[in-house]
């Protein structure tokens, strides 16, 4: 299993790393897996471009110093602070992408559960009420904690999420404006972090556990991307 740590310069090379990694994987038959510390942005899905004031919300991530950006996978929002709020990606070599949806959401679900567990945190499957990102594929602890995507094309699959490992404050802050302008309900007591729960602030550590987790004991080669 390919191991890829670190992230680029710009969120849109960071992008671009992850597509690699995933064609990659469909060309090779080779799964993947990245986890790392996003530069500081909000994540705005394609359901948010919709929105009436949508404007709005993005400026109330600026003026939080967040980058506004869209992404093609997932739900609603997301904040990254940039120090603790991590991503994972991880590319999966399908045969036929008409199968396999709901397998791997389980499969990643509790995987990201037995990760959490190494390091001191009693996570679950599901989400309160009214949490940032509502779906189906989330990790609870005293509040969501992870949300997980997917997105499948010809030859891999990219299942993918982010972990809150500290910070519950800096992130209320930004996401309770941005719901607020978005018109979705949300609930500021509905967001968890590890460090919270009862693990780590420490996000290497968490990402590290998240990584040897996922990779269960196959061998691995890893590469680095740019500075982190």
């Amino acid at each position: 299993m390919r191991v890829i740590r670190g992230r680029e310069p710009t969120p849109e090379a960071d992008r671009q790393a992850t597509a690699d990694m995933l064609a990659e994987a469909g060309e090779t038959a080779v799964p993947a897996i990245r986890v790392w510390t996003p530069a500081r942005q909000v994540a705005f899905g394609r359901r948010d471009g919709h929105a009436e004031r949508y404007d709005e919300a993005k400026q109330a991530a600026e003026a939080r110093g967040y980058r506004a950006l869209e992404r093609s996978v997932g739900g609603r929002a997301v904040a990254y602070t940039g120090q603790t709020t991590l991503a994972f990606a991880t590319a999966i070599p399908v045969d036929d992408m008409r199968q396999g949806l709901d397998r791997r959401y389980d499969d990643a679900v509790e995987t990201v559960v037995a990760a959490l567990e190494t390091v001191g945190v009693a996570a679950e499957p599901g989400e309160p009420p009214e949490s940032f990102c509502p779906g189906d594929h989330s990790v609870q602890c005293d509040g969501k904690i992870a949300g997980i995507a997917q997105r499948v094309t010809k030859g891999a699959a990219l299942v993918s999420g982010c972990v809150l490992v500290a910070e519950r404050d800096e992130l209320v802050d930004v996401l309770t404006p941005v719901y607020d302008a978005l018109d979705v309900p949300f609930d500021p007591e509905s967001v968890g972090t590890v460090a919270d729960a009862g693990g780590p602030d420490d996000p290497e550590a968490v990402a590290r556990a998240i990584e040897e987790t996922f990779v269960a004991g196959r061998e691995k080669t890893v590469e680095y991307l740019g500075e982190d």
